[in-house]
């Protein structure tokens, strides 16, 4: 479980925040998928979150759900996606790579043997959106456990009474949504985000990464001066979408996401300058 602390240490040495990038497992088909996936941390990314694909999911946006059906449409599965997690880590043994999703694939593949398949392939966390703390016993505990972080979400309606609960098994960082709705949404106000922050770090000394609404390098630098993390995901599965050519990914696909990643890269190491 160390992969997320050191990176997290390591960011906040070079005075920066972590660069967190979501990508889809599989799209927009596995080989694009994977090469996707290889080419992040040369383009910028200190963590990875890999979307593990569902058909009914509640918290994405557009951009995701699109991503999400390409990926199963492309024959995506839970067991390719720990696949191309082994075979990531063949090549890379430092990048933390944390799986995000909803708890029906994982419970329909058996929790006991999802968790063990995961730390075998070198998964670090989880992050499962529909899994509130009152259900840690159903995942979060056992995979604790089993020495893979379980990532809590909190949101702006997280008040101080709800806090303490949420982050009680919380490991890895905490995960703030930086704005009530679905993901590619926009940020209504930055400040109030940098706010939050520093109110979640009164009551833990996890890493606060923030997410949704982020788009550019702008945003990942003004987010950045407070956040401990910079959470980016529907700007790369739209940057995947427009890449398509005859509805197919590819070399460009890859090059499309770098350059987004690149951008976003340079605009967390601006936060704190």
């Amino acid at each position: 479980m160390s992969r997320l602390p050191e990176r997290f240490s390591a960011c906040a040495k070079q005075n920066r925040p972590a660069l967190v990038t979501f990508v889809m497992a599989g799209d927009p088909d596995p080989e694009t998928g994977f090469d996707i996936l290889s080419a992040l941390p040369a383009a910028g990314a200190d963590i990875i979150e890999l979307g593990m694909p569902f058909s009914d999911p509640m918290a994405d946006g557009p951009a995701i759900q699109q991503a999400g059906r390409r990926a199963l449409n492309a024959g995506q599965t839970l067991s390719k996606t720990l696949q191309a997690v082994e075979r990531f880590r063949q090549q890379d043994a430092d990048t933390p790579i944390v799986l995000m999703g909803y708890y029906n694939p994982i419970y329909a593949f058996g929790v006991d043997k999802f968790l063990s398949d995961a730390k075998s392939a070198g998964v670090d966390g989880l992050i499962v959106v529909d899994l509130p703390p009152e259900e840690d016993a159903e995942l979060c505990i056992p995979a604790i456990k089993a020495g893979i972080n379980f990532i809590r979400l909190t949101t702006p309606t997280t008040d101080d009474r709800r806090l303490p609960a949420v982050l009680e098994n919380t490991s890895g960082f905490v995960y703030y949504v930086s704005m009530t709705g679905i993901t590619g949404g926009a940020i209504r106000s930055r400040e109030a985000v940098g706010g939050a922050v520093q109110r979640i770090k009164r009551h833990t000394e996890l890493p606060v990464a923030v997410g949704f609404g982020i788009k550019t390098a702008e945003d990942a630098a003004i987010i950045g001066r407070d956040a401990d993390g910079v959470v980016v995901g529907s700007v790369l599965c739209t940057a995947v979408a427009e890449s398509l050519k005859d509805g197919k990914g590819g070399a460009q696909s890859v090059e499309a996401v770098r350059a987004v990643v690149s951008e976003l890269a340079e605009g967390v190491r601006q936060a704190r300058r």
